[in-house]
């Protein structure tokens, strides 16, 4: 007889080689406990493994049970959530969807835990996302939903919590839950946070997210932890009948003369310095050099107080600022987001226009209360840096400002997304300052490579 446990985040499997090897592939031979172990994660294969060759197994590793979830009120789902849902069960109940921000993720996951009627960990990459999903399934369910993080640990058939703090808790949880789910799942390859998923048994898994592409790379880490790309809908697809209609607004910034003349020294300085040294920026190890060589000498510190100034002036010019209180005064009656790439740009924003701003060290109160006010019309414009790019309903907001940005397509997709919540009348437009003849100029073109993005460009 086969018997099957859990122990800290590994699924230990006793019995014969014999008996074990129609899973034997999945299974590793452990010396000092004289027993198989799996990653937790490789559950639902072996017990499939096993279930085909009928052999018989006792199984003490999972802690989770059948449940009658019944979501309350008749919400409908449209033809792109039912087509995501269909394409998830079709895969047995594992994948990945791709959803854009504010085409209903949120429905597609309560079809998913009332089909598979088994308990349910969420998991989000931010305090506030996770007790808005929190909100949101209470609301649904009509039953208590359990929390981790934000100081609060309660555990209740369905779950919620922050990807960190399920971290701390999935060597003695990894085996609570049957479905996993991921919110902005795009997080889950990083080193760390993978262990969520490794760690836990839940054989039905369903990620979600916007974008699932890394600028690592590492997306098809994603699809090895939580199943293959199962849907994927586009912007594109839903503008204008699920979200609100957009359009893109490229704004080209001349810098001042001074401020051209310190741009172009500064850049030559530190450009001149590193081919001095050998250093190819265009390696992806390349930065990682050049600021170990910077670190040993003056000149490479000096090296290094130009690229920041030049840096500085491409994302924060007067010019830059002077756009900036020109847009604001032209939709002085919508509400907008401000998007930065560095805390002193959205701090210099925020002095400058007396604007409420909300960056990564803005205590949790003070972030609710300016998103409450920026929600019921008190602060009409709102500053951040970054940190707003994701995991936030803002249906009221139809304007956006990147200030600046980095080179990634799925911040800018992220950016768009706060926007396209639909609203009666609502057309939504995102505006994207570039310093012309600077580095931004090449890192605009770069974010700009989404379906999203090209289809509003106009053609050359």
């Amino acid at each position: 007889m086969i018997r099957l446990t859990f122990d800290q985040g590994t699924l230990v499997a006793e019995g014969s080689a014999e008996e074990l090897t129609p899973a034997a592939h999945l299974l590793t031979w452990d010396d000092r406990t004289r027993c198989w172990r799996a990653e937790a994660r490789r559950y639902g294969p072996v017990m499939l493994a096993l279930h085909h060759a009928k052999a018989p197994c006792e199984d003490r590793a999972r802690a989770f049970f059948p449940r009658e979830f019944q979501p309350r009120g008749d919400h409908a789902p449209r033809s792109h959530q039912q087509a995501a849902f269909h394409a998830w069960v079709h895969a047995g109940h594992r994948g990945v969807v791709v959803l854009p921000t504010g085409s209903g993720k949120t429905l597609v996951a309560r079809m998913a835990i009332a089909r598979v009627r088994r308990d349910t960990l969420i998991l989000a990459p931010t305090i506030n996302l996770t007790f808005q999903w929190h909100e949101q399934l209470e609301g649904i369910f009509g039953m208590p939903i359990g929390v981790m993080g934000g100081g609060e640990y309660r555990i209740e058939p369905i779950t919620v919590s922050t990807y960190d703090s399920a971290l701390i808790h999935m060597e003695r949880l990894g085996n609570r839950f049957g479905l996993l789910i991921c919110d902005e799942c795009h997080h889950l390859p990083a080193p760390t946070t993978r262990l969520v998923a490794i760690q836990c048994v839940a054989p039905y898994r369903l990620g979600l997210t916007a974008t699932p592409e890394r600028a690592d790379g590492m997306e098809e880490d994603l699809f090895n932890l939580l199943g293959p790309l199962v849907h994927r809908s586009e912007i594109g697809d839903l503008e204008g009948e699920v979200l609100a209609p957009y359009r893109l607004e490229a704004v080209p910034v001349d810098l001042d003369p001074d401020e051209r003349d310190a741009y172009d020294a500064a850049y030559r300085h530190y450009r001149e310095f590193a081919r001095s040294t050998g250093v190819n920026l265009a390696r992806p190890s390349g930065w990682t050099e050049f600021i170990r060589i910077c670190s040993r000498s003056r000149e490479g510190r000096e090296a290094m107080a130009a690229y920041r100034m030049q840096k500085r002036l491409a994302r924060a010019s007067r010019a830059k600022l002077r756009m900036v209180w020109k847009l604001l005064r032209r939709h002085r009656l919508e509400r907008a987001l401000l998007f930065t790439d560095d805390n002193a740009t959205a701090y210099a924003i925020g002095e400058t226009f007396f604007l409420p701003v909300i960056t990564h060290k803005t205590k949790i109160s003070e972030r609710t209360r300016l998103l409450d006010g920026f929600r019921s019309g008190e602060f009409p414009f709102l500053v951040n840096s970054r940190v707003l790019n994701e995991g936030v309903d803002l249906p009221e907001v139809s304007v956006g400002i990147i200030v600046s940005g980095n080179a990634s397509i799925r911040e800018h997709v992220q950016r768009l997304g706060r926007l396209l919540r639909p609203r009666e009348g609502k057309q939504a437009v995102l505006y994207e300052l570039i310093s012309q003849d600077t580095a931004e100029t090449y890192t605009s073109q770069r974010r700009s490579q989404h379906d999203a993005i090209l289809r509003k460009l106009p053609a050359c």
